[in-house]
């Protein structure tokens, strides 16, 4: 399998470094690691985002909202910043800080892994579960279609999925589709 991460649109790059820029973005709480660099500041592993919805997903009907850079401060990657789709071309969401920083980058890892010795095309794309609670990095076939891919969920995945390892697609997504979502305990109710 052979990764080739595609390039993010030009318009994706210069709204994440305009956010990179400008000191009202820096302060959101999820941006603390970028106020003080050690080094510069620099996009890596530009993602593009999918989101799937509904009870029943299928990868067929997950819509692309943007995408998702890791930025490095030096060698560390610091925190992640999204970018949204405009009627403009793009514009800067928010950045993100926590446990899907390093879980994204051990997940590039184990699909150069699964790259090495494989002739499959396989593009590396971030997938939403928002109503599960879950987000795994997404191996597109670009030449099967999606019957055909992978997914290695991000840790915390939720209870019954294992993170870190390839799924095919058609496996996980019914496992996904049984897992209870989860509900806010209202205070009073049992």
């Amino acid at each position: 399998m052979t990764l080739q991460t595609p390039q993010p649109p030009p318009s994706a790059l210069r709204a994440l470094l305009g956010a990179l820029d400008s000191e009202t973005a820096l302060r959101q709480p999820a941006a603390a690691a970028l106020r003080h660099p050690v080094g510069r500041l620099l996009p890596a592993h530009p993602l593009a985002v999918h989101v799937l919805d509904g009870p029943r997903p299928d990868l067929s009907a997950a819509r692309r909202t943007g995408w998702r850079f890791l930025i490095k401060d030096g060698s560390d990657v610091a925190a992640a910043a999204e970018v949204v789709q405009s009627v403009e071309g793009h514009t800067f969401s928010h950045f993100t800080a926590g446990p899907y920083l390093d879980s994204t980058v051990r997940a590039l890892r184990e699909a150069r892994q699964l790259a090495q010795g494989s002739r499959v095309r396989r593009q590396p794309r971030l997938l939403t579960f928002p109503g599960q609670y879950a987000t795994a990095l997404w191996l597109h076939n670009p030449d099967t279609g999606p019957d055909s891919d992978l997914l290695i969920p991000l840790a915390p995945a939720p209870l019954g999925v294992t993170a870190h390892r390839a799924h095919p697609a058609a496996e996980l997504l019914p496992l996904l589709a049984r897992t209870p979502l989860a509900r806010p305990l209202l205070l009073g109710s049992a």
